[in-house]
């Protein structure tokens, strides 16, 4: 459905994407700092493994609690109160030193980001629903620019204590996102939109020609929660740089998805998508490659951001083939394909942990690299063609 983009929508769209990129710099101050979070806290790296673990679980529960609320709010509600309270946990996990005070900064972390996640997602896919056409790359690549900010602030300010650092960043953060909020959607702009979507994503589809998409999706988000969680430890531990160096690690990988978000389309119109991605998880594999054979800093950092152009490629098009296989239940195939960014995360970093903790941080790169790789033979469930077979918003689940 077309519908007159007006000025407040527009308005309401930009205020969307600032808020995506607050997120994006918030997460990368965290993660960039957690060789510095582990010293202040005098965490091992087996119960770094298991905090690391914990969060993503948590965000499934804030997420699931925060589609609850909305029914009785709205999530522009949810959002205006969510994104300054992510914000203040990172003073929490600055504030801190002992075990239990970290445990629930990062446990208030979970919790919250899941329901900003969600939440902002929900605002998205109402605005997109309202313009007409696709617009959530716009809001992705926005969290992607904020992740770059984020951790270029985070190597400026390696020198602080985390408590200077997240301090003085959350003081610029929490203003931006309480004037981003007073512009976001509500009802008078969305109407319906946001239940609307919700009613079709819950339509029922067959989850047998999805699988190889879900594989496709949880290999890559274990890729990215191995950049995210373990490259600046890697850097410090392994390859002996400062907290400053470390920190380009996540800001060369972010520059590579927000490059790849921006052309990515025009190589999947040239290629086509079984090229792309079969090329773009060789090339994330590669990537993966290079930084656990690096034998300097800047080897790992140019590792890793291989693997982000390799990646880049790979998740926008998981969505796109699953909206392929089912036109008409695209929202609902795109909901169910999401479910595996979370299996991704909880499997990627403790995964990664355990490898590192029981070998070396070089042997615990090489299980993503041969999982990304894994996504190269399911390269030929992303064409086009797959599309003819599947078009029933009625058909029975087989699984």
């Amino acid at each position: 459905m077309t519908t007159e983009v007006t000025a407040r929508l527009r308005q309401a769209r930009t205020a969307l994407l600032v808020a995506f990129l607050l997120q994006g710099v918030t997460f990368a101050l965290l993660v960039t700092r957690i060789p510095g979070i582990q010293r202040q806290y005098g965490l091992s790296d087996g119960t770094l493994t298991v905090f690391l673990a914990a969060v993503p679980i948590l965000a499934g529960v804030g997420s699931i609690t925060s589609e609850q609320i909305v029914k009785r709010t709205s999530p522009r509600s949810v959002l205006r109160i969510v994104q300054p309270a992510v914000c203040l946990t990172l003073v929490g996990v600055g504030l801190g030193h002992q075990l239990w005070e970290l445990g629930l900064a990062l446990a208030a972390f979970g919790l919250l980001v899941g329901a900003l996640d969600a939440s902002m997602n929900m605002l998205g896919v109402g605005l997109q629903h309202r313009y007409g056409r696709s617009i959530m790359l716009g809001f992705h690549a926005a969290f992607s620019l904020g992740g770059i900010l984020g951790a270029l602030l985070a190597s400026a300010g390696a020198h602080l204590s985390l408590l200077t650092l997240f301090g003085g960043s959350v003081a610029v953060l929490i203003p931006a996102a309480l004037v981003a909020g007073r512009h976001f959607a509500g009802p008078d702009e969305l109407g319906s939109a946001v239940q609307e979507a919700a009613e079709a994503a819950a339509r029922s589809i067959p989850w047998k020609p999805l699988l190889p998409l879900c594989a496709a999706m949880a290999f890559a988000y274990i890729a990215d929660s191995t950049v995210s969680n373990w490259s600046a430890k890697y850097l410090t531990e392994t390859l002996h740089s400062t907290d400053r160096v470390a920190a380009l690690a996540y800001a060369g990988y972010m520059v590579a998805l927000l490059l790849g978000r921006t052309f990515g389309d025009r190589g999947v119109q040239h290629f086509g998508a079984v090229t792309v991605v079969r090329c773009g998880a060789a090339v994330a594999a590669l990537g993966f490659g290079i930084a656990a054979l690096a034998p300097a800093a800047w080897a790992g950092i140019a590792g890793f951001t291989v693997l982000g152009l390799g990646i880049c490629a790979v998740i926008p098009q998981v969505f796109a083939a699953g909206g392929r296989l089912f036109p008409k239940d695209s929202d609902a195939a795109v909901a169910r394909l999401n479910l595996f960014n979370y299996v991704g995360f909880l499997v990627g970093s403790p995964l990664v942990g355990a490898i590192a903790g029981a070998v070396s941080f070089r042997w615990a790169l090489c299980a993503p690299m041969l999982l990304v790789l894994a996504v190269v033979p399911l390269a030929g469930h992303f064409a086009p063609a797959a599309r003819h077979s599947l078009a029933s918003d009625h058909a029975p689940s087989r699984l």
